[in-house]
């Protein structure tokens, strides 16, 4: 064997021991670098908040957009697996379970109501796959686990809001609360119970509903009974809708203060005059011209709903930490906590606790004017 040969067949053996060595530690399931990074989503796409959820989808869909045109995550492009939660619990599992056991995603955006996502926090902790939600605020998500986020504020905040305005700012001292009975209702409900009673106002009644239900005669008439100053009422759209109706057909001529799930125009075009005057607490966006004109564009109106906002941030903040540590859900979870997003539509700043909650929280009070909810001043 001549001295060219020699080298030739040297050449070949480093070439074949270099793409065994590549090949192994990059392991045959590994995408590619062209390959899309998949994650999650889980929100209400249909049932009792359909029209948040699609509004939702609309907020992350130009969100992925403008990821992707800017060259994706290290050129890779970002794909959403969209799953339909309903707001209910036993749905946003079966969702999440697919998520995390078939499509093996290692992070899921949502879920939107606080009992999608507090279905499946338990399996996502226990697969190690981070959770981000953009919506669900019942403070019993802080508990969940290490790979549980959100930025959304948790109702801890929004619970003593609206105490402390229908207290301070209304003047009203008895208080009635009609909730429903889910994670979020029940949340809320004990903060703002608990809130209200340490500033010296009286519950005078409590009445909770299920969440299926359409007619809420029953637990309005008792509410009436009572004689409260105003009424908190906790609801989502497809129950809220026929209630607030109720109300004012049973002669419950008192404010109705709502929780932030009353931030969807769908209620106020279909309660009509019934729902003049009432009012509800939502976490404030600073929202730029720029996000109002894409979401007029991608849905064919002004309306941007509860959690839209959020749910833009979130995709922009998992692109920069993907971008940073890769696809590895312990290196997300890892880096989300150390992570501080700023230029957002939702918040100045979006930062987590050591609980995975968003850091801070600012709440407005809206108020429906001939059939539209506005900013009261």
């Amino acid at each position: 064997m001549n001295q060219s040969t020699k080298w030739v067949i040297g050449v070949i053996v480093v070439v074949v021991i270099v793409a065994v060595g590549y090949f192994a530690f990059k392991g045959p399931n590994q995408p590619t670098s062209t390959e899309p990074v998949k994650i999650g989503f889980v929100g209400p796409l249909t049932g009792d908040a359909a029209n948040i959820g699609q509004n939702v989808r609309a907020a992350v869909e130009i969100s992925v957009k403008e990821v992707n045109g800017a060259g994706g995550i290290d050129g890779r492009p970002l794909e959403i697996v969209y799953e339909d939660g309903q707001c209910t619990g036993s749905v946003a599992a079966n969702a999440a379970n697919k998520l995390i056991n078939v499509d093996k995603v290692p992070l899921i955006l949502g879920g939107a109501c606080s009992g999608e996502t507090s279905a499946f926090t338990g399996a996502a902790e226990q697969s190690k796959t981070v959770v981000l939600s953009y919506c669900s605020s019942a403070p019993t998500i802080s508990q969940a686990g290490d790979y549980i986020f959100r930025d959304y504020p948790s109702d801890l905040y929004q619970g003593s809001f609206g105490a402390e305005y229908i207290y301070n700012k209304l003047g009203k001292k008895n208080v009635a609360i009609l909730y429903v009975k889910s994670d979020w209702g029940n949340g809320i409900k004990d903060v703002f119970a608990k809130r209200f009673k340490e500033l010296g106002g009286t519950v005078v009644a409590d009445e909770g509903y299920e969440q299926t239900s359409r007619d809420l005669r029953t637990q309005l008439t008792k509410i009436k009974a009572a004689n409260p100053e105003v009424v908190y009422f906790l609801g989502y759209t497809e129950a809220s809708i026929p209630g607030i109706k109720q109300a004012k057909e049973l002669g419950l001529n008192v404010p109705l203060f709502g929780g932030d799930a009353w931030d969807d125009s769908k209620i106020w075009s279909e309660v009509g005059a019934a729902g003049e005057g009432d009012m509800y607490s939502v976490a404030y966006a600073p929202l730029n011209a720029d996000f109002k004109a894409k979401m007029k564009a991608k849905v064919g109106n002004d309306e941007i709903t509860i959690c839209a906002p959020q749910a833009y941030d979130a995709v922009k903040l998992i692109a920069k930490v993907i971008g940073k540590v890769g696809t590895n859900a312990e290196a997300i979870k890892n880096e989300l906590y150390k992570t501080s997003y700023v230029g957002g539509v939702s918040a100045s700043e979006i930062k987590f606790d050591s609980n995975g909650d968003l850091v801070g929280a600012n709440y407005i009070v809206k108020v429906v004017r001939n059939g539209e909810a506005v900013e009261l001043k």
